[in-house]
């Protein structure tokens, strides 16, 4: 069992907590991620590790509440435990030996590229991060970004906060001022992961991004995170989650994330034929 030793609602709908795992604490860097199971019935999901203290033992998870495991796990409180906490999974992220890199997030994706961006700045690579949210109040990690990177830059759809427009207006009009940069590092929506590697495939920009399939046991055994890289099969669980973004089939990905769409919303709202109730409701 891992004991949560601190919750904190980033806004209302995605939730920090920090999980005594000293094991995973341990080993664990950027890049990587862990896959939870909150009790014996429930499913097994994978998150991003946002952060850890090997001092403490502890490893901090970022969600955001959108299905029936995050539902639960929401439900838990300081003092409560997980049943299964496994990890550190996937390939830790590339930080080394890069002078000048550009880290964009987008919504809760901040979260996974909040740690990519501290353990470059932590080695003296120069960091521009841009933070893509729909509007002000959605908003996360803010103070956090701020301080693991040279310059950061928040855009919002609706101009509510920082600078109006999506994040590859910004990366852009970065390119455009001069900026010469050794990588970019996308983390987000499929979709804005698909134009971020638009906007750099032009210049020649290595342009990583992280993938999130659908997975099941996060060790390359089911083959349910599967993606084409170069035309070729690769598992997102052990050959990632970072790829070449510039050689992701973004679009058959995108097709395969919406596979079980129908089903996880009749999850989220499943009514029970005895009591007539409405599970997690």
């Amino acid at each position: 069992m891992y004991k949560i030793v601190q919750k904190r609602q980033l806004n209302s709908a995605v939730t920090l907590m920090e999980v005594e795992a000293p094991l995973i604490a341990k080993k664990a860097q950027a890049g990587q991620f862990i896959i939870f199971r909150v009790d014996e019935k429930g499913e097994r999901v994978p998150l991003t590790i946002a952060d850890y203290d090997r001092e403490k033992g502890t490893v901090t998870i970022i969600f955001q509440i959108v299905g029936r495991s995050t539902m639960l796990l929401n439900q838990l409180e300081v003092g409560d435990s997980i049943l299964d906490f496994v990890g550190p999974l996937g390939k830790p992220s590339e930080v080394e030996g890069f002078k000048k890199v550009a880290v964009i997030g987008g919504g809760v994706g901040c979260a996974i590229a909040y740690p990519t961006a501290k353990a470059l700045f932590k080695n003296g690579t120069h960091v521009d991060m841009i933070a893509g949210f729909r509007s002000k109040d959605i908003v996360i990690l803010e103070d956090e970004m701020r301080a693991a990177c040279t310059n950061l830059y928040i855009t919002t759809d609706d101009g509510t906060y920082g600078e109006k427009g999506f994040v590859t207006n910004k990366l852009q009009s970065l390119i455009d001022a001069g900026n010469k940069y050794d990588c970019v590092i996308a983390i987000g929506p499929v979709i804005m992961m698909k134009f971020v590697a638009q906007v750099t495939r032009p210049y020649g920009i290595k342009t990583i991004v992280s993938l999130n399939p659908i997975m099941i046991d996060g060790t390359g055994m089911c083959g349910g995170c599967r993606v084409k890289v170069d035309g070729k099969i690769k598992f997102a669980c052990v050959d990632g989650p970072d790829f070449d973004g510039h050689l992701v089939d973004f679009d058959e990905l995108m097709k395969r994330n919406t596979s079980y769409k129908e089903e996880e919303a009749e999850e989220r709202a499943h009514v029970c034929r005895l009591t007539g109730g409405v599970r997690n409701a």
